[in-house]
Protein backbone atom coordinates (compact mmCIF):
# COMPACT_ATOMS: atom_id res chain seq x y z
CA UNK A 1 0.00 0.00 0.00
CA UNK A 2 2.91 2.39 1.05
CA UNK A 3 4.29 1.41 -2.41
CA UNK A 4 1.24 2.70 -3.85
CA UNK A 5 0.86 5.35 -2.42
CA UNK A 6 4.02 6.97 -2.72
CA UNK A 7 4.08 6.42 -6.76
CA UNK A 8 0.61 6.53 -7.42
CA UNK A 9 1.29 10.67 -7.23
CA UNK A 10 2.72 10.53 -10.60
CA UNK A 11 0.17 8.88 -12.82
CA UNK A 12 -2.51 11.14 -10.48
CA UNK A 13 -0.63 14.55 -11.31
CA UNK A 14 -0.35 13.48 -14.66
CA UNK A 15 -4.20 13.75 -14.84
CA UNK A 16 -4.39 16.76 -13.21
CA UNK A 17 -2.51 17.94 -15.78
CA UNK A 18 -4.50 17.12 -18.36
CA UNK A 19 -7.92 18.17 -17.26
CA UNK A 20 -5.94 21.55 -16.23
CA UNK A 21 -4.64 22.21 -19.83
CA UNK A 22 -8.06 20.82 -21.17
CA UNK A 23 -10.08 23.37 -18.96
CA UNK A 24 -8.04 26.23 -19.93
CA UNK A 25 -7.53 25.48 -23.43
CA UNK A 26 -11.43 24.74 -23.89
CA UNK A 27 -12.12 28.31 -22.31
CA UNK A 28 -9.40 29.91 -23.95
CA UNK A 29 -10.35 29.36 -27.65
CA UNK A 30 -14.08 29.10 -26.39
CA UNK A 31 -15.09 25.39 -27.84
CA UNK A 32 -18.85 24.97 -27.74
CA UNK A 33 -20.08 22.56 -24.99
CA UNK A 34 -21.87 20.46 -27.71
CA UNK A 35 -18.55 19.87 -29.36
CA UNK A 36 -16.26 19.57 -26.75
CA UNK A 37 -17.18 20.28 -22.46
CA UNK A 38 -14.32 21.07 -20.58
CA UNK A 39 -13.95 19.44 -17.46
CA UNK A 40 -15.40 21.20 -14.82
CA UNK A 41 -18.83 21.44 -16.31
CA UNK A 42 -18.64 17.67 -17.05
CA UNK A 43 -18.32 17.55 -13.06
CA UNK A 44 -21.44 19.32 -12.78
CA UNK A 45 -23.40 17.71 -15.01
CA UNK A 46 -21.84 14.16 -13.63
CA UNK A 47 -22.92 15.36 -10.51
CA UNK A 48 -26.14 16.84 -11.17
CA UNK A 49 -27.45 13.99 -13.70
CA UNK A 50 -26.95 11.32 -10.92
CA UNK A 51 -30.67 10.54 -10.79
CA UNK A 52 -30.60 9.76 -14.45
CA UNK A 53 -27.45 7.32 -14.82
CA UNK A 54 -27.10 5.64 -11.37
CA UNK A 55 -29.82 3.05 -12.44
CA UNK A 56 -27.71 2.57 -15.64
CA UNK A 57 -24.77 2.34 -13.47
CA UNK A 58 -26.52 -0.64 -11.79
CA UNK A 59 -27.81 -2.43 -14.74
CA UNK A 60 -24.05 -2.49 -16.71
CA UNK A 61 -22.82 -3.68 -13.41
CA UNK A 62 -24.54 -6.33 -13.08
CA UNK A 63 -24.44 -7.69 -16.78
CA UNK A 64 -20.74 -6.95 -16.63
CA UNK A 65 -20.65 -9.63 -13.71
CA UNK A 66 -22.83 -12.38 -14.96
CA UNK A 67 -20.82 -12.48 -18.34
CA UNK A 68 -17.50 -12.06 -16.52
CA UNK A 69 -18.41 -15.25 -14.18
CA UNK A 70 -19.49 -17.36 -17.38
CA UNK A 71 -16.46 -16.37 -19.87
CA UNK A 72 -13.61 -17.03 -16.74
CA UNK A 73 -15.73 -20.20 -16.46
CA UNK A 74 -15.62 -21.08 -19.93
CA UNK A 75 -11.98 -19.43 -20.49
CA UNK A 76 -10.49 -21.93 -17.99
CA UNK A 77 -12.34 -24.80 -18.70
CA UNK A 78 -11.20 -24.54 -22.53
CA UNK A 79 -7.74 -23.95 -21.60
CA UNK A 80 -7.71 -27.22 -18.63
CA UNK A 81 -8.79 -29.13 -22.10
CA UNK A 82 -6.70 -27.90 -24.74
CA UNK A 83 -4.05 -28.21 -22.29
CA UNK A 84 -4.69 -31.65 -20.75
CA UNK A 85 -5.38 -33.43 -24.64
CA UNK A 86 -2.93 -31.97 -27.29
CA UNK A 87 -4.72 -33.03 -29.89
CA UNK A 88 -7.23 -30.88 -29.44
CA UNK A 89 -5.00 -27.99 -28.49
CA UNK A 90 -3.46 -28.56 -32.15
CA UNK A 91 -6.73 -28.66 -33.65
CA UNK A 92 -8.18 -25.56 -32.24
CA UNK A 93 -5.92 -22.93 -31.15
CA UNK A 94 -5.37 -21.75 -34.64
CA UNK A 95 -9.34 -21.44 -34.48
CA UNK A 96 -8.83 -19.14 -31.24
CA UNK A 97 -6.40 -17.29 -32.62
CA UNK A 98 -8.78 -16.53 -36.04
CA UNK A 99 -11.55 -16.02 -34.07
CA UNK A 100 -10.29 -12.97 -32.22
CA UNK A 101 -10.21 -11.48 -35.88
CA UNK A 102 -13.59 -10.55 -36.56
CA UNK A 103 -14.89 -7.34 -34.21
CA UNK A 104 -17.34 -7.68 -32.26
CA UNK A 105 -19.43 -5.02 -33.03
CA UNK A 106 -19.70 -7.11 -36.48
CA UNK A 107 -21.49 -10.16 -34.76
CA UNK A 108 -23.81 -7.94 -32.78
CA UNK A 109 -26.56 -7.66 -35.66
CA UNK A 110 -25.81 -11.45 -36.22
CA UNK A 111 -26.76 -12.05 -32.21
CA UNK A 112 -29.73 -10.09 -32.51
CA UNK A 113 -31.54 -11.89 -35.38
CA UNK A 114 -30.42 -15.09 -33.87
CA UNK A 115 -31.27 -14.72 -30.35
CA UNK A 116 -33.46 -11.77 -30.40
CA UNK A 117 -33.58 -8.65 -27.84
CA UNK A 118 -33.39 -10.36 -24.35
CA UNK A 119 -30.17 -10.94 -22.39
CA UNK A 120 -28.67 -14.14 -24.43
CA UNK A 121 -27.01 -11.88 -26.91
CA UNK A 122 -25.37 -9.43 -24.60
CA UNK A 123 -23.83 -12.16 -22.54
CA UNK A 124 -22.43 -13.86 -25.47
CA UNK A 125 -20.65 -10.32 -26.36
CA UNK A 126 -19.11 -10.54 -23.20
CA UNK A 127 -18.18 -14.27 -22.96
CA UNK A 128 -16.64 -13.89 -26.21
CA UNK A 129 -14.55 -10.75 -24.94
CA UNK A 130 -13.30 -11.88 -22.09
CA UNK A 131 -12.97 -16.22 -22.47
CA UNK A 132 -9.90 -15.82 -24.99
CA UNK A 133 -7.48 -13.21 -22.81
CA UNK A 134 -8.33 -16.27 -20.60
CA UNK A 135 -7.68 -19.24 -22.18
CA UNK A 136 -4.54 -17.66 -23.56
CA UNK A 137 -2.69 -16.61 -20.31
CA UNK A 138 -4.14 -19.80 -18.57
CA UNK A 139 -2.26 -22.25 -21.64
CA UNK A 140 1.03 -20.22 -21.02
CA UNK A 141 0.85 -20.21 -17.69
CA UNK A 142 0.54 -24.34 -17.49
CA UNK A 143 2.89 -24.48 -20.48
CA UNK A 144 5.64 -22.54 -18.03
CA UNK A 145 5.71 -25.22 -15.41
CA UNK A 146 9.04 -26.25 -14.22
CA UNK A 147 10.62 -28.83 -16.01
CA UNK A 148 12.95 -30.14 -13.40
CA UNK A 149 9.49 -29.86 -10.79
CA UNK A 150 7.91 -32.13 -13.33
CA UNK A 151 10.36 -35.09 -13.60
CA UNK A 152 10.94 -35.18 -9.99
CA UNK A 153 6.83 -35.37 -9.45
CA UNK A 154 6.76 -38.58 -12.54
CA UNK A 155 9.70 -39.83 -10.72
CA UNK A 156 7.81 -39.89 -7.47
CA UNK A 157 5.06 -41.92 -9.16
CA UNK A 158 2.51 -38.77 -8.94
CA UNK A 159 -0.65 -39.26 -11.16
CA UNK A 160 -0.89 -36.57 -14.07
CA UNK A 161 -4.39 -35.40 -11.66
CA UNK A 162 -1.69 -35.26 -8.53
CA UNK A 163 1.01 -33.39 -11.46
CA UNK A 164 -1.66 -31.04 -12.73
CA UNK A 165 -3.81 -29.90 -9.46
CA UNK A 166 -0.64 -29.53 -7.07
CA UNK A 167 2.00 -28.31 -9.76
CA UNK A 168 0.98 -26.97 -12.92
CA UNK A 169 -1.70 -25.06 -11.66
CA UNK A 170 -0.11 -23.29 -9.07
CA UNK A 171 2.62 -22.46 -11.67
CA UNK A 172 -0.02 -20.88 -13.72
CA UNK A 173 -2.40 -18.60 -11.34
CA UNK A 174 -0.24 -15.71 -11.71
CA UNK A 175 -0.53 -15.95 -15.74
CA UNK A 176 -4.26 -17.21 -15.17
CA UNK A 177 -4.79 -13.94 -12.76
CA UNK A 178 -2.99 -11.36 -15.98
CA UNK A 179 -5.92 -12.87 -18.12
CA UNK A 180 -8.60 -12.56 -15.44
CA UNK A 181 -7.73 -9.05 -15.29
CA UNK A 182 -7.31 -8.09 -18.72
CA UNK A 183 -11.07 -9.88 -19.00
CA UNK A 184 -11.77 -7.92 -16.49
CA UNK A 185 -11.18 -4.71 -18.44
CA UNK A 186 -13.06 -5.64 -21.18
CA UNK A 187 -15.53 -7.43 -19.91
CA UNK A 188 -16.81 -3.62 -19.10
CA UNK A 189 -16.90 -2.85 -22.76
CA UNK A 190 -18.16 -5.76 -23.98
CA UNK A 191 -20.75 -4.56 -21.51
CA UNK A 192 -21.26 -1.74 -23.32
CA UNK A 193 -21.31 -2.72 -26.55
CA UNK A 194 -23.78 -5.56 -25.76
CA UNK A 195 -26.37 -2.77 -24.29
CA UNK A 196 -26.18 -1.15 -28.25
CA UNK A 197 -28.24 -3.86 -28.96
CA UNK A 198 -31.76 -2.47 -27.59
CA UNK A 199 -31.49 -2.95 -24.00
CA UNK A 200 -33.47 -0.87 -22.22
CA UNK A 201 -30.98 -0.09 -19.08
CA UNK A 202 -27.16 0.60 -18.65
CA UNK A 203 -24.39 3.06 -19.79
CA UNK A 204 -24.20 2.03 -23.26
CA UNK A 205 -27.66 3.09 -23.42
CA UNK A 206 -27.02 6.14 -21.32
CA UNK A 207 -24.57 6.95 -23.92
CA UNK A 208 -26.74 6.38 -27.05
CA UNK A 209 -29.42 8.64 -26.09
CA UNK A 210 -26.75 11.70 -25.07
CA UNK A 211 -25.16 11.40 -28.52
CA UNK A 212 -28.20 11.45 -30.00
CA UNK A 213 -29.29 14.46 -28.44
CA UNK A 214 -26.08 16.04 -28.96
CA UNK A 215 -25.84 15.77 -24.97
CA UNK A 216 -21.68 15.92 -25.03
CA UNK A 217 -21.35 16.30 -21.67
CA UNK A 218 -22.87 13.47 -20.35
CA UNK A 219 -21.06 11.42 -23.44
CA UNK A 220 -17.88 12.43 -21.39
CA UNK A 221 -20.12 11.26 -18.35
CA UNK A 222 -20.45 7.60 -19.79
CA UNK A 223 -17.32 7.65 -20.84
CA UNK A 224 -15.50 7.90 -17.23
CA UNK A 225 -18.01 5.95 -15.42
CA UNK A 226 -16.53 2.86 -18.20
CA UNK A 227 -13.01 3.78 -16.97
CA UNK A 228 -13.79 4.10 -13.06
CA UNK A 229 -16.06 0.66 -13.42
CA UNK A 230 -13.03 -0.64 -15.29
CA UNK A 231 -10.02 0.67 -13.04
CA UNK A 232 -12.06 -0.39 -10.25
CA UNK A 233 -12.76 -3.84 -11.71
CA UNK A 234 -8.99 -4.33 -12.05
CA UNK A 235 -8.23 -2.91 -8.68
CA UNK A 236 -10.32 -5.65 -7.08
CA UNK A 237 -8.95 -8.47 -9.31
CA UNK A 238 -5.31 -7.48 -8.12
CA UNK A 239 -6.54 -7.30 -4.67
CA UNK A 240 -7.68 -11.22 -4.72
CA UNK A 241 -4.78 -11.98 -6.88
CA UNK A 242 -2.66 -10.72 -4.22
CA UNK A 243 -4.50 -11.89 -1.19
CA UNK A 244 -4.88 -15.60 -2.87
CA UNK A 245 -1.45 -16.32 -4.01
CA UNK A 246 0.26 -14.97 -0.34
CA UNK A 247 -2.18 -17.24 1.15
CA UNK A 248 -1.15 -19.86 -1.37
CA UNK A 249 2.77 -19.59 -0.61
CA UNK A 250 1.67 -19.51 2.81
CA UNK A 251 -0.22 -22.52 2.82
CA UNK A 252 2.94 -24.09 1.19
CA UNK A 253 5.31 -23.13 3.64
CA UNK A 254 2.84 -24.34 6.31
CA UNK A 255 2.83 -27.74 4.81
CA UNK A 256 6.30 -28.34 3.95
CA UNK A 257 6.47 -27.69 7.33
Amino acid sequence: MKTVLKKGWRPLGVIILLLISWEIAGRLFAIPVWLLPVPTHIGQEAIQGWALYSNHIFSTITLTLIGYAIGSIIGLAVAILLFRLPILQEAFYPLLILSQNIPIIVLAPLLVIWFGFGILPKLIIIVLVCFFPITIAALDGLRQTDRDLLHYMKMTGATNRQIFWKLQWPFALPSIFSGLKIAGTYSVMGAVISEWLGASKGIGVYMTYASSSFKTDRVFVAIFLIMILSLTFFAIIALIERWFLKWQRQGGNASDE
